[in-house]
């Protein structure tokens, strides 16, 4: 495994790591300012910004808890795409059932000139579980 794969990885295990922790800052700190989020069902969600107070809505009245698989990660110069398998687990701090989600993502990431990586475009098939 080469050092972007590693590091992509290790992106994705802080990302899922903050989401649990409940660090929007953290989360927001892995993408590109221009990031875009594809959801079936939905309009696509549009840069940093949406992102940031979606998920601070989420997580003012939610725990969030994520597991993902890698499939794929394949890195061309400074682009890279990433396959995976998710399983997210929202729970209401009020005491509500949770809803468990699940399905795959195709993430594609850019490599700035300071060599970090950041996701730039992210496409989820995620369903309810049963």
């Amino acid at each position: 495994m080469n050092s972007d794969e590693q590091t992509i990885r290790q992106l994705i295990e802080r990302w899922i790591s903050a989401t649990r922790e409940g660090d929007v800052d953290a989360v927001l700190r892995l993408m590109a300012p221009d990031v875009v989020f594809m959801m079936a069902g939905q309009a696509p969600m549009q840069g940093r910004d949406a992102f940031a107070k979606s998920l601070r809505t989420a997580l003012a009245e939610h725990i969030i808890v994520s597991s993902s698989e890698i499939d794929e990660i394949t890195v061309s110069g400074d682009m890279a795409y990433c396959r995976t398998r998710l399983s997210v687990t929202v729970t209401s701090k009020h005491g509500q059932l949770p809803m468990t989600r699940s399905g795959h993502t195709l993430s594609i990431l850019r490599k700035g000139s300071d060599g970090k990586w950041l996701l730039t475009r992210d496409a989820n098939m995620l369903a309810p579980s049963a």
